[in-house]
């Protein structure tokens, strides 16, 4: 027998909560139930392709059996992602390394690359907030992904990026070396206590600078978010997406609020290592993957070995195969 509480709806705010969370923990069990019937049915098919020895059945069999092997390894890759916030949205943020130009324009390629996995994904985007290079590419850009487990996936993605190629900027033709860096955070939202000391944080205005049609620059519209950690550390969020100061602000805070959240979680991943005795780097600006152009074609994730010769696959949003065995290798070191 089901209990509802007679003041449930009294707080709309911690009841919408509720049934997110409700929501979030019968998602996997309907996706269970809905398999365990697939496979019942595809049993069902071979048994009587079997017995009728009907060959087209056989066949029809075979193709259900296809298709629930794949939908049964997504079930298990989102079963990896169990972590608090594995169900949020995401927030990437790209930043180019030392080299001007052709980091940055490697940079640019780095966020087209994430657009089409989200895409591929049935994912949905926002661009926050994109700051051109002053020749080509981008000096930072950062997005928001939306959907189930975007964070969850995209959390394998944390970490520098290289890529070696000859140079379309070089007359000469010489090999290059680029480096960007790839910060990827949970979008919290209000269920999620993250204190935020006004007294740290300076609030700016300035006129966009981007692309937004000819209204862009008419008011300081972005916003610039400095928030003082300690006497060394800040973090700078900027935000210049909307035309309205306040939809600036609102998503800048919400981006702020995002970096304290991944910042806490790094910091007691970095204690209880401590507590370990282990002796692993766990910042987020290590380099975990390295995309050659020449004089060979091959992405190599360093983390994993997994090797992918197609380039412009993976430059296409084809980083199922990086992310998996990333994820997969995570839950083995974890028991």
């Amino acid at each position: 027998m089901q209990v509802t509480r007679h003041d449930f709806w009294d707080n709309v705010e911690d009841a919408q909560t509720v049934l997110k969370r409700r929501a979030q923990l019968q998602a996997p069990l309907d996706r269970w139930q809905k398999l365990s019937t697939q496979v019942q049915d595809a049993h069902g098919l071979y048994e009587l392709a079997a017995e009728e020895e009907d060959a087209e059945v056989l066949r029809e069999a075979i193709t259900e059996v296809q298709k629930l092997t794949l939908e049964v390894d997504q079930f298990e890759l989102e079963a990896m992602l169990s972590g608090d916030m594995d169900n949020s949205n995401a927030i990437l943020e790209i930043h180019p390394g030392a080299g001007g130009t052709e980091s940055q324009d490697w940079a640019e390629m780095l966020m087209r690359m994430y657009i089409r996995w989200a895409e591929t994904h049935g994912y949905t985007y926002e661009v926050l907030d994109l700051q051109p290079g002053e020749d080509a590419g981008m000096k930072s850009a950062t997005l928001r992904v939306i959907g189930p487990y975007a964070y969850g996936y995209l959390k394998a993605e944390i970490g520098v990026h290289r890529l070696v190629r000859i140079s379309p900027f070089d007359a000469a033709k010489r090999r290059h070396t680029s480096f960007a860096a790839m910060l990827v955070s949970p979008e919290v939202d209000a269920s999620v206590k993250v204190e935020v000391d006004e007294t740290r944080l300076r609030v700016d205005t300035y006129r966009s600078s981007g692309a937004g049609g000819q209204h862009v620059n008419v008011t300081d519209s972005a916003i610039r978010l400095t928030y003082q950690l300690d006497d060394e550390t800040k973090i700078v969020v900027q935000c210049q997406n909307e035309r309205s100061q306040h939809k600036n602000r609102a998503s800048a805070m919400s981006v702020l609020r995002s970096r304290l959240y991944a910042l806490e979680q790094q910091r007691q991943r970095e204690r209880m290592a401590e507590l370990q005795g282990e002796k692993k780097d766990i910042a987020w600006g290590n380099q975990i993957r390295s995309y050659t152009l020449a004089p060979y074609q091959l992405v190599k994730d360093h983390r994993t070995g997994v090797e992918m010769g197609n380039v412009e696959a993976v430059f296409d949003g084809a980083l199922d195969s990086f992310i998996k065995e990333f994820l997969l290798s995570q839950r083995n070191e974890n028991g």
